[in-house]
């Protein structure tokens, strides 16, 4: 997502846990010749918010799109049955894939009402899709993990209900499904590529100021909630 958004001209700032990762990333994209820097962001300490919100007050003054990007899984994908997963694996499941992408916003949500058009998006899943997991015919009902799916069904009214609030702004808040994707979390028995996986989040952070805002995308199409 990066690299597609520095290829369209926007001003990447990439955040990371990891100082090394994070700048190495950052340095290959300014090799190929985008304007992208690397911020030090643990999503979950509240601490680097208020540091993420200095540096771009004081660098940019203002935030155009912030996507809400950390997302783990505490259990193995499609295997998180109820009657076994741990209350560890729950909270700290939701600290980084809700509770953390709420709080950042927050702190970040004054300099995105100083962009001409704001823009939030929440990366999602088609796994939070609470119709689909319902659904015996959908092609996900029998792959379930509770902590990780409940997370992101609980990202989705984060959405909804961020976009309620703001619906009478310019900032649009939507959530994105990705898609199965060849990252370590996705493992290689994924499908999509890594820059068709990116395109979702992609489209959504630079959609129009007639764009959808409090909705649930894949590629281009709705998904159910």
């Amino acid at each position: 997502m990066a690299r597609q958004l520095g290829r369209a001209g926007v001003k990447v700032v990439l955040a990371a846990r990891d100082p090394r990762k994070g700048e190495g990333a950052a340095a290959k994209l300014r090799s190929e010749g985008l304007d992208a820097q690397f911020l030090k962001v643990d999503v979950t300490d509240k601490k680097d918010h208020a540091a993420a919100s200095a540096f771009l007050q004081e660098n940019f003054g203002r935030l155009d799109i912030l996507i809400n990007n950390a997302g783990i899984s505490a259990e193995p994908l499609g295997a998180g049955k109820v009657s076994t997963t741990t209350e560890d694996t729950i909270r700290r499941t939701f600290d980084t894939n809700f509770f953390a992408p709420v709080a950042l916003t927050q702190a970040l949500l004054p300099l995105l009402r100083k962009s001409e058009g704001g823009r939030i998006v929440n990366m999602s899943s088609i796994l939070g899709s609470q119709t689909l997991q319902a659904d015996p015919k959908s092609g996900i009902y029998d792959f379930k993990s509770l902590a990780y799916d409940a997370s992101k069904t609980a990202l989705n009214s984060f959405t909804i209900h961020l976009a309620h609030e703001l619906r009478d702004t310019k900032i649009k808040v939507n959530s994105a499904h990705p898609g199965w994707v060849k990252t370590d979390m996705g493992t290689d028995a994924a499908p999509m590529e890594i820059p068709e996986g990116a395109k979702t989040g992609v489209d959504l952070a630079l959609v129009g100021d007639d764009g959808p805002t409090g909705g649930f995308f894949h590629l281009g199409k709705t998904l159910p909630w």
